[in-house]
């Protein structure tokens, strides 16, 4: 399953200018030398599937991530066609990317139960695992009935799968049903080493969406990605992933309120988070925080790229400047 996406830099396609602009930007990254760019699907934004088809129409290299989707509102047989036909336009260069959603999302705002989320998502995985290999799948489970169904046409190579989970029962479960993990933003060194933990399996691998800026004035770097870890440190507040990095629901409490309240709070964000959760600065000062993700055992960096930045240039710039360095830091 592990291809050259999985040791190499990748860049995530997402903002509000992505539908107009995905086409240029995958171009760009390909031309950059990048592995992979991933494309997240976050209610109520831009579709990934709609979006993976644009990329596919006008790259020929370049591996496309799905990171991630999920199944509650697709069932499993209608990811795997969809899977299917874009791994069909697109042959070898996709990967599928699947997550449990949120409780807000899913119930509070579509009226879809969420109930017992790692097992939903466990039977949805092994559901299109079975579509994708083409095989006819009959399944009565607690979740999902498909009687008799089998794809028309299925992928002529396996699609890899990787979880986007953090938790330690859901790193578990990736462990036992999934290709490797696809971490969220503000990945952390400590939590890279959490997930490389819950798995002992050759070729798994672990993946995670992580800001990334060069510039040659690191106090100019780490100034804009301040917005984007306010936001970050407001959504995922309390969980996990922050008290891997040494940040506990009371460093993160006032980025929730503000968060709620719909306030900017970057004035919160202090140069210890940038460190933690970003790759920022000069080439030297990003090279430096590579490694230590490196040495922590992540194997595919997907950058996020603040929207305040000449995407081109700084995509141009990451393959250009950190590249080379990421596969050789990876030769461990």
């Amino acid at each position: 399953m592990v291809s050259s996406w999985a040791d190499s830099l990748g860049v995530a396609l997402m903002g509000a200018a992505a539908p107009a602009r995905v086409a240029d930007w995958a171009r760009a990254a390909e031309r950059a030398g990048l592995g992979s760019v991933w494309i997240a699907e976050d209610y109520f934004h831009p579709g990934a599937f709609t979006l993976a088809g644009a990329v596919a129409a006008v790259t020929e290299r370049v591996t496309i991530g799905l990171g991630v989707v999920n199944p509650y509102t697709r069932h499993p047989a209608v990811l795997a066609m969809e899977t299917a036909a874009l791994a069909d336009v697109a042959p070898d260069r996709v990967v599928l990317g699947l997550g449990s959603s949120n409780r807000r999302w899913i119930e509070e705002q579509m009226g879809i139960p969420f109930k017992t989320p790692l097992a939903h998502l466990q039977e949805s995985v092994r559901i299109v695992r079975r579509l994708l290999a083409g095989e006819r799948v009959d399944v009565h489970g607690e979740r999902f009935h498909l009687d008799g169904v089998r794809l028309e046409f299925a992928p002529k190579t396996p699609v890899p799968i990787v979880l986007g989970v953090k938790g330690p029962r859901a790193l578990g479960l990736a462990a036992e049903i999934s290709d490797g993990v696809l971490c969220s933003v503000l990945t952390s060194p400590a939590h890279v080493r959490r997930a490389r933990a819950a798995v002992r399996r050759p070729g798994f691998v672990v993946a995670a969406y992580v800001p990334l800026l060069v510039d040659e004035d690191t106090a100019r770097a780490a100034n804009r990605m301040r917005p984007l870890l306010a936001r970050y440190l407001g959504v995922l507040h309390g969980q996990s992933i922050l008290a891997d990095a040494g940040f506990g629901p009371e460093c993160t409490r006032p980025f929730r309120e503000a968060l709620l309240r719909g306030e900017d709070a970057r004035r919160l964000v202090g140069d210890e988070m940038v460190e933690a959760f970003t790759v920022a600065g000069t080439p030297d000062e990003c090279r430096r925080r590579l490694r230590l993700l490196a040495e922590a055992g992540l194997d595919t960096v997907v950058a996020v790229v603040p929207e305040a930045t000449d995407f081109g240039e700084q995509v141009a710039r990451i393959g250009a400047e950190l590249g080379h360095a990421w596969r050789s830091m990876r030769c461990r």
